[in-house]
């Protein structure tokens, strides 16, 4: 017998996986934590892959992944089948890096706040130098990648999510809605926000180069 061809091996394999999700579901609906491990292991590298786009290092994407499977674990019994597993495990993973991106930025506010003068304006040279010794190594790709990881650490929470989406994961304007639970014309006015917002970041962040 032939084998089946590379998409329809895929689509064979996404099906077998979905079935898989289905029963482990089922089965950690009923109390089976063997089921729930599963679940967990089998969905980690993905969930991984999404948190590490907002932890700043392995400490917080590991904090982020174990936010999302201690939802996904509290919250089992509300997962109705209307679509696959992975992309209701999908936004839960979503909202939890939202709302890490939110309680950094709280923080931030928060340190930035009980500065003194002095030291408020230490932190802007320390910044401006910073970003010089980063911009003058523009040619490179790695150097390029570094810049816009920078940029959109001064983005909020929400812009730095859908632009993240869109230019990094290249995921459409209807993914993105189904994601965060934003209307299409939301995320398409967030998404035209971000973009302004990101120019002038960007600029200020070569303006101080100049100088």
């Amino acid at each position: 017998m032939p084998e089946a061809a590379p998409a329809r091996q895929d689509a064979l394999r996404a099906s077998e996986n979905e079935g898989d999700d289905v029963a482990l579901v089922a089965a950690a609906i009923r109390g089976d934590q063997r089921a729930l491990e599963q679940l967990i292991v089998r969905h980690r590298p993905r969930v991984f892959r999404i948190a590490s786009r907002y932890g700043r290092n392995s400490h917080e994407t590991e904090e982020i992944a174990q936010t999302v499977f201690i939802k996904m674990c509290n919250n089992i019994t509300s997962y109705r089948g209307a679509a696959p597993f992975e992309h209701w495990l999908a936004r839960i993973t979503t909202r939890a890096c939202y709302d890490h991106l939110r309680a950094r930025q709280r923080n931030r506010e928060a340190a930035l706040a009980e500065l003194t003068d002095n030291q408020s304006s230490w932190l802007d040279r320390a910044t401006a130098a910073d970003a010089r010794a980063h911009i003058a190594e523009l040619e490179s790709a790695a150097a390029a990648r570094e810049l816009a990881h920078r940029a959109l650490a001064r983005l909020s929470p929400a812009e730095r999510m859908v632009l993240t989406y869109m230019e990094i994961e290249d995921k459409t304007v209807a993914e993105i809605s189904k994601l965060t639970g934003w209307s299409v014309t939301n995320v398409k006015v967030r998404a035209l926000r971000a973009r302004r917002q990101m120019k002038k970041v960007v600029e200020r962040l070569m303006e101080k180069e100049r100088f």
